[in-house]
This record gives C-alpha cells, structure tokens and sequence, in this order.
C-alpha cells in the first residue's frame, strides 16, 4: 500500500552537529552511510558528548558538520568540515581538530570515529510532569545508549560495537505527525530540524501516523525496505534553540499531552517518529514512493 513519498533525506556526520540535507542518501545495514560516523568523547569522563548534556554542552546543536566527499558504501568515510558556532571551520583530518574542539567546548574533548565500548551519555531531563517515567526532572543522569543499552538490558543489539547511533540504525518521521502538532501549538515552530531524522515521509492521513507502522515494513526507493521497530521517545533536544529555530519547552509539551506511548514495558514516554532497522542496501532519493506492508 502506498502511503507516501519521500519528502526529505538527512544524514548527521557528527552527533549532535547539525546535518545534511541531501537529494538522495545510500542506505547500507546500519543505516544511512556516513550517518553519526563521528562524535566528540569528553576525556574527562570517558562519556560521549550529546546535545542531550545540554548543561555541559550548550552550543553542540548550533555547529555543523558535512562531508569533503561523499560517503560511499565499503569504502573508508572521508574527513568532515566542521563549523563551529563562532563562524570558525576546520576539517576533521587536521591535526589540530580535537585542541580546537576542547578549546571552544571548555573540555578535554576527542573527536573520534568509534563509540567506547560502555557508551554512555549524560542526559538532561528537563522539569516538565510525565516527561520521565522515572521521575527525573530538572537532573542530569546517566544514559547508556548504542549496544552498551542493549548489552545492559541483555538482549542481542541491532547496532554493532563502536557505533555512535542512539538505538536503532534509522529514524523517520511523517509530515502527518509534524503537521498535527503544528495544529496543535500553533504558537510553537515545530521544523523538521528539532526532530533529527533520517526521512521525512510525505503522508495525508492526519495525526501521528507512523504509530500505526511498528511491526511493519516500509519500502523506500522500492528497493530498500525498513523494519519499524518501535517509536522514537523524544527528549529536551528537540527543545533547544538551532539557527533560526528558538528553545521552546512546549515541543515537549505538545508530544506529553497527545503522544505518550509505552516503550518496551518501561513506561510511557513523549514520541514522535520511529525507528527502523534496514532490510537490505540501496539509493534512496527525495520523491520516491514509500510502501507499507504488514511483513
């Protein structure tokens, strides 16, 4: 069944830079090529750095990052350019890049191409009701993410040792959802941007419509079909202010009012989009048709 087209395409070389808006993305088994390749690691603590340790790292989401060359599938990735909220520019090959880095962060950082084994983030939860099944509010704690997460709840993981995605290879979101919460908080800029996707599905259903694909197939391209695995449960990141899009708590808000979910019998948390896993490798280009079926 048709359900769609693809409305956008995003690949992030660094975590938690902003990223690349592309015409068209390779996909392979762990995702878009090239997406999340890179990330900072705090040495102080041995943690990787993520927007979501907003109190220690507040200008993370306004740097950029983009590749010298494209990405190909198989091949080793090239170097990134780096732009920092300053203006300055840097290639991730220089031999400078992690002195330049920890210069203007304020911390000891490494940019580096392989997760630690124990990947582990500080995650800001900011003070808002039901936020946080647990709990947490206005606090920093401790998250592990990548196959650390999946190691410690002692179930096989998706993601392969040393990958800096978060939990699942791919992420995606329709136009659906980003419309009806516009509708819903009319006063609140809800850009695709705050939601750090890699697709962006066109649809005309209205409401939340991906929560009704998890356990699903969705076929992009028509050649590459991904695995809906569950929701995306979001967190202050998609609160905090970007170029041009300004901090606003109610993008939380909005998410706790109409679209708090049961993820994996640990409660119910704020989603919007979901994750996928990647059936097998292909070109993906804006404006393919998208399919859905129940395998």
């Amino acid at each position: 069944m048709n359900v769609g087209k693809i409305e956008s395409l995003w690949r992030f070389p660094v975590k938690s830079f902003q990223g690349e808006k592309l015409d068209y993305v390779e996909f392979d088994s762990q995702g878009v090529v090239g997406d999340r390749a890179y990330a900072l690691i705090d040495n102080e603590t041995g943690k990787v750095v993520s927007a979501k340790s907003v109190k220690l790292f507040p200008k993370l989401l306004m740097c950029s990052a983009s590749y010298l060359k494209k990405p190909q599938q198989g091949q080793e990735l090239p170097p990134v350019q780096i732009t920092l909220a300053d203006g300055k520019s840097i290639d991730s090959d220089s031999k400078d890049i992690d002195q330049i880095l920890s210069d203007f962060f304020g911390r000891d950082l490494t940019l580096a191409r392989v997760a630690p084994e124990d990947y582990t983030i500080d995650q800001f939860h900011p003070d808002l009701e039901n936020l946080d099944p647990a709990g947490n509010r206005n606090i920093s704690t401790e998250q592990k993410l990548g196959s650390a997460l999946f190691k410690a709840m002692g179930v096989d993981s998706p993601l392969p040792p040393g990958s800096f995605m978060d939990v699942f290879p791919v992420s995606l979101m329709t136009t659906s959802t980003l419309n009806y919460m516009q509708e819903l908080r009319p006063e609140t800029n809800f850009n695709e941007r705050r939601f750090r996707m890699n697709v962006v599905v066109k649809t005309t259903d209205p409401g939340f419509v991906e929560n009704t694909w998890v356990g699903k197939t969705l076929t992009i391209g028509n050649n590459v079909p991904l695995m809906i695995t569950m929701p995306d449960p979001r967190c202050v990141m998609t609160t905090l202010p970007q170029n041009g899009i300004p901090k606003d708590n109610y993008v939380l808000k909005t998410l706790v009012n109409h679209n708090r979910l049961d993820i994996m019998g640990s409660g119910k948390f704020p989603c919007a989009g979901v994750y996928a896993v990647v059936g097998s490798a292909g070109l993906v280009s804006v404006n393919d048709d998208v399919e859905l079926s129940k395998i």
